[in-house]
């Protein structure tokens, strides 16, 4: 899928963090009759990681064939592989992505599974209990992380179902040409359903065929906006061309509202505020989300698109990860995200220009160091893409 293609007809359900999140995936698992995949950024060790972790193993050892990814930076390096070892001796299939960084800086930063080629969930949540911090200091959260994904059924699922299958296949040793017939059957047109249900895609980002796949989405939304977007990300670090878009679509009268994380990493807070000017005095609203951890990465422009997925809005994800978001035209479910994202907001802290006018000189210049480190690091990382 070189291209974006919307497909008709999929019943797909919002999941509210790891509660309904994991639920749903337990039940898809211990239901799998014949396949599953499973590719995670973090796979931790926690007791809600463990029971994913055997219930993968359980349908192993009752004849489904079953293929895990993990990303060995994202997992830890040594947990990665001692954990790749367990379901390994319980039957399960499982590599680590991008072992030592072999195939340049990338990570696999994606949250997929597909169980029986039938259901699909994408999404911003990793295998790891929403109740633990995911910075690596495991600090008990003072509520669940705040985060979403999506369940698909219907005829998006085979796209799904051939990323994550291609991916899988990558991770292994696969040769040139191989490497190419496996691009050619990743850009064949898919097949189009006409039904009443939601039209959706799947957005990927990768360093070949979608280098900026899910940008586009977001810069095509926000240049039709007509009436108000809200945008949820953790980590607010974009490119000059997002940061237009959200600008000239404040100009022309919508409603723009960021809802941010902070307080999980300082450097990353910093270079978020040294945007917040120039935005904040060209009518983007500004709200951080301090309740507990935000790592939500969702939006929705106007009344019927929608989109959840595991894409920051930051150098890492815009240029450099591979990721996956889904992408959905559907009423209902956008007033049902947007209900979720107007909570979100309310439980958040409204940041205002006048809170940045008489700031002391040394945080305006903390600011604005953190921002040219950050600039520096990402413009090395991508090869001057990163503006």
């Amino acid at each position: 899928m070189g291209k974006l293609q919307y497909v008709d007809g999929n019943d797909v359900q919002l999941l509210h963090c790891g509660g309904e999140y994991f639920a749903s995936l337990l039940q898809a698992i211990e239901s799998a009759q014949r396949e599953i995949y499973l590719e995670t950024y973090i796979f931790s060790h926690d007791a809600t990681a463990s029971l994913v972790r055997d219930a993968l193993i359980a349908a192993a050892l009752r004849g489904v064939v079953v293929r895990v990814v993990i990303d060995w930076l994202g997992s830890g390096r040594e947990k990665a592989l001692q954990l790749s070892q367990i379901l390994i001796a319980g039957g399960v299939q499982c590599r680590c992505f991008n072992r030592w960084f072999r195939r340049g800086l990338a990570r696999t930063h994606r949250k997929i599974s597909v169980i029986d080629q039938k259901v699909a969930m994408v999404g911003g949540l990793n295998i790891i209990d929403d109740h633990i911090s995911d910075d690596g200091w495991e600090h008990v959260l003072p509520f669940p992380r705040w985060d979403f994904a999506v369940q698909i059924q219907g005829p998006l699922v085979a796209h799904v179902h051939l990323e994550v299958e291609a991916q899988w296949r990558k991770t292994g040793r696969l040769g040139l040409l191989s490497r190419i017939a496996l691009l050619r059957n990743l850009n064949e047109e898919a097949h189009i359903s006409d039904s009443s249900l939601s039209r959706a895609a799947l957005l990927v980002r990768d360093n070949l065929r979608n280098r900026a796949t899910i940008q586009k989405a977001y810069l095509h939304a926000l240049g039709n906006a007509h009436q108000h977007a809200i945008l949820v990300t953790p980590y607010f670090a974009p490119g000059r061309k997002f940061r237009r878009a959200l600008i000239a679509a404040a100009s022309r009268g919508v409603e723009v509202v960021l809802l941010i994380g902070v307080g999980q990493f300082v450097l990353q807070d910093a270079v978020a505020h040294s945007y917040y000017p120039k935005l904040l005095r060209q009518g983007v609203r500004i709200v951080e989300y301090r309740k507990t951890q935000l790592h939500a990465k969702v939006a929705v422009v106007d009344n019927d698109w929608a989109t959840v997925g595991s894409s920051n809005f930051d150098g890492l994800s815009l240029f450099v990860n591979h990721e996956a978001n889904i992408v959905i035209h559907d009423k209902a479910f956008t007033a049902k995200l947007s209900a979720e994202l107007q909570r979100g907001v309310a439980d958040g802290v409204e940041v205002f220009i006048e809170d940045y006018v008489n700031q002391a000189w040394y945080k305006r210049a903390w600011y604005g160091t953190a921002y040219l480190v950050y600039r520096a690091l990402m413009r090395l990382a991508t090869f001057g893409s990163y503006g």
